[in-house]
């Protein structure tokens, strides 16, 4: 059974490593021409207060962003909701469950949506509105299987329907992902991660709102329906690779740094760095710092986060031997412009 096991990660290594080579070849000339970006938002308080530094360390529901390895290690059932204020307007709402299947398996279902509120309607001819509001929206839904191949491999593969919508126009999608993390070391304190984000067909926008009534020179004063062609977009596929290295310490404290390659298709790669402290599992403190070229200049930055973040988790453990609880997740990524970005979060595993 182990030499099949080593087959099946010989070959998924293949193909995460193989396939972005097409997917990533230069892609510093092709910045801003994917679409659904909102897929690129860590939504989950933990690990964005660790800088999304954790794709080989994550565990349970916070998988469905980092790494869907990770919620192959779900024991029995993990349920989380998380809140996040994106810029100054912008809300985050996501839900996500796993659920252990078996002794080696593992299901989940998550959701997250993503809403500007009202927003007034205006026309060329009426640019002050007072013709009412509509609420565009952005909704990943999204399904995944997780298994533990071994006591060392674990792997997941997660799949994502994408809705975007405005006034009268809509883009739906569909996207993959599929990860596996490596764990060894004499107390599985040495973790390798490596997944592939985002991959799927292109999207394009369809509806009403392409459509526009005008009249055409010459033509007098009858009016005509222009239909304006959509352009498919792609999705903003990624590569991520990490490494995570516990210190376990008496009395259950453990310190843990870790760190993750990113590499984007449509945008600068980045580097993310960040160390976690668990008190018995009771606190844990975390910080983290995500590079990339040119962070530093507000004219050459590619994203409105400026690299440090930082977050804690509170948990009330129900049941000591196996120290499922309640969980209380906040993190803080710092922004410019903007103040920051919150993201608070409770999880409940049991």
């Amino acid at each position: 059974m182990k030499k099949i096991y080593r087959k099946y990660l010989a070959a998924l290594i293949a193909v995460l490593m193989i396939s972005p080579v097409v997917l990533y070849a230069g892609n510093k000339d092709r910045v801003g021409e994917a679409g659904a970006s909102q897929l690129l938002i860590n939504p989950w308080g933990a690990s964005s207060g660790w800088g999304n530094c954790n794709t080989a360390a994550v565990r349970g529901t916070e998988g469905f962003f980092m790494n869907i390895a990770g919620t192959a290690f779900t024991k029995g059932t993990d349920v989380a909701f998380t809140y996040m204020r994106y810029l100054t307007d912008i809300n985050i709402y996501s839900i996500g469950l796993t659920q252990q299947v078996g002794e080696v398996n593992a299901i989940g279902i998550y959701m997250m949506n993503m809403s500007w509120g009202d927003v007034p309607i205006t026309t060329e001819s009426i640019p002050e509105g007072g013709m009412g509001n509509y609420s565009p929206n952005c909704l990943n839904l999204g399904v995944s299987f997780a298994r533990m191949f071994s006591n060392s491999i674990y792997g997941g593969i997660l799949v994502k329907i994408i809705s975007e919508n405005l006034a009268n126009i809509k883009a739906t999608g569909v996207a993959f992902d599929v990860g596996i993390q490596y764990v060894t070391g004499k107390t599985d304190n040495l973790k390798f991660g490596i997944t592939l984000k985002n991959w799927g067909p292109t999207m394009s926008f369809n509806g009403d709102g392409l459509s526009i009534r005008t009249v055409l020179d010459g033509k007098g004063e009858n009016q005509f329906t222009l239909q304006t062609r959509e352009t498919p977009f792609e999705m903003p596929s990624q590569l991520l690779i990490g490494l995570a290295y516990d210190f376990n310490f008496e009395n259950d404290y453990r310190l843990t740094f870790s760190g993750t390659f990113i590499s984007n298709a449509f945008s600068k790669d980045q580097i993310a760095i960040g160390a976690e402290v668990s008190l018995k599992d009771y606190l844990i403190l975390r910080g983290g710092y995500t590079y990339e070229e040119g962070i530093f200049n507000m004219a050459t930055r590619t994203t409105i986060f400026t690299g440090p973040s930082c977050g804690a988790t509170v948990k009330i453990p129900v049941n000591k031997t196996t120290r499922n609880g309640f969980e209380i997740d906040y993190s803080y990524r710092f922004s410019n412009p903007c103040a920051g970005i919150h993201t608070v979060g409770v999880k409940l595993d049991f």
